[in-house]
């Protein structure tokens, strides 16, 4: 049973039902003995009496009040209204009397409207509007007020639900994150003087040490920056299937590339979402791990990798920079003319194919840069002509040193082999 603020409206419907059906039976037995056929108008009351108190179960949440009973229980009040046209007299049609169910109609409408929002509750309407119109002969004041007036109350009231339905879901989401904060939080206060102290003494006495110590510190120092990152970020972003990225709706590419961060490598982006269509927002990502694996393969153990991300009005810019050794001069298109295509595919072929370029930068000794731009719009499948001074990113897998670089030298571990989740600027350094 849904206990939202929408089950109040499924109580008041049962109310409503019971009491518009004593209301109906009242002017039915007040006007007998004016009805052209009152033994015929009495067979239909009494079906109307039978069903709504059988059915008053069903209208007592969503989920038991379906679409088949709606529309049989619409049914039973047009029928109700058509049938007033054979069972009273021409005279007190035209004088504006009541149809059979009366007023309880709009308690089928209602149903519609708190099931179905504010499109069912149009389509309930107006079909009893019609049934109304027809039953008339010729619309009157009276019987078009009533109609409008059902129409529209009708409608607001789906609206409502719409409405309401909308908050629960968000009223939902934040306390599930203010959940997950606090939980954080108490984990925080937990371990924070223990296991992130033993972890960072472990990394300092290992890389004192040096040999297969420097390895142990080196993990430790990178379950430290984890588990930092952990307990004092936000919400870790939500699991997605394999298929979602091409069935749900854009993704932020930030949340995309959290998982690369880590001790060794940095990650700068936006305080706000950088929005892109869920393909585009994958292909980015997985051109980003391209060049991070080149890195680890080509740069060194010490090297320190830097992803940037840039949102600007036309173009989203993501440079993913190291301080390895560089590459040399000729390198990339020599292992292209040989045929080793490994980055160059990875890389560049994913952005061709969204209508972006990918540019490397590299100077001998001081490190690499590659640069990949992805214009906002639709894809295209050839890519706009290269700059006259970068080279096209063509790094193959056994090539000298990879892509991405920072002029200034920065001693480190190697990239991390495990994701760690960041929120908008990471860097894993330990810090209390």
């Amino acid at each position: 049973m849904r206990m939202s603020v929408e089950q109040p409206l499924w109580r008041a419907l049962v109310a409503y039902r019971v009491l518009t059906l004593g209301y109906a039976l009242s002017l039915y037995v007040y006007a007998y003995n004016d009805l052209l056929h009152p033994l015929g108008a009495g067979a239909y009351m009494l079906v109307l009496a039978v069903w709504t108190l059988s059915t008053l179960g069903r209208v007592m949440s969503a989920e038991r009040c379906t679409k088949r009973f709606l529309t049989i229980d619409l049914t039973v009040a047009i029928t109700g209204i058509l049938l007033t046209a054979v069972v009273d007299t021409q005279a007190r049609i035209d004088s504006g009397s009541f149809t059979l169910p009366s007023i309880w109609t709009a308690g089928s409408v209602l149903a519609f409207a708190v099931k179905g929002g504010w499109r069912w509750a149009a389509v309930a309407s107006t079909l009893v509007a019609a049934a109304d119109l027809i039953e008339r002969g010729t619309p009157s004041r009276d019987t078009l007020h009533n109609v409008v007036l059902i129409w529209v109350a009708s409608i607001a009231i789906g609206y409502v639900v719409e409405v309401a339905r909308a908050s629960e879901r968000t009223l939902a989401r934040a306390l599930q994150i203010e959940a997950a904060t606090r939980e954080r939080e108490r984990l925080a206060r937990d371990i924070h003087d223990g296991v992130l102290q033993v972890l960072a003494m472990v990394q300092r006495r290992g890389n004192q040490a040096g040999g297969e110590a420097a390895e142990l510190g080196r993990m430790a120092g990178e379950q430290e920056a984890a588990l930092r990152t952990l307990i004092t970020g936000g919400p870790l972003p939500e699991a997605r299937g394999a298929g979602d990225a091409l069935t749900s709706g854009p993704h932020d590419l930030t949340t995309l590339l959290t998982p690369y961060a880590s001790a060794s490598v940095t990650l700068s982006a936006p305080g706000t979402p950088v929005l892109l269509a869920p393909d585009a927002a994958a292909e980015l990502t997985a051109a980003v791990g391209a060049a991070l694996d080149n890195v680890r393969k080509h740069a060194g153990d010490g090297a320190h990798a830097w992803i940037l991300v840039e949102d600007e009005p036309d173009a989203v810019l993501v440079s993913v920079r190291d301080d390895g050794p560089g590459i040399t001069e000729g390198r990339l298109a020599a292992a292209e003319d040989e045929g080793r295509l490994g980055v160059a595919q990875s890389i560049r072929g994913r952005l061709r194919d969204l209508g972006g370029t990918a540019v490397v930068e590299s100077v001998p000794g001081q490190g690499t840069e590659v640069e990949l731009r992805l214009p906002r719009g639709p894809s295209k499948n050839t890519a706009p002509a290269a700059e006259p001074d970068r080279a096209p990113v063509s790094e193959p897998e056994d090539t000298d040193p990879a892509p991405v670089s920072d002029p200034a030298p920065v001693s480190g571990p190697d990239p991390v082999s495990r994701p760690v989740p960041v929120l908008s600027e990471t860097e894993g350094s330990r810090t209390a």
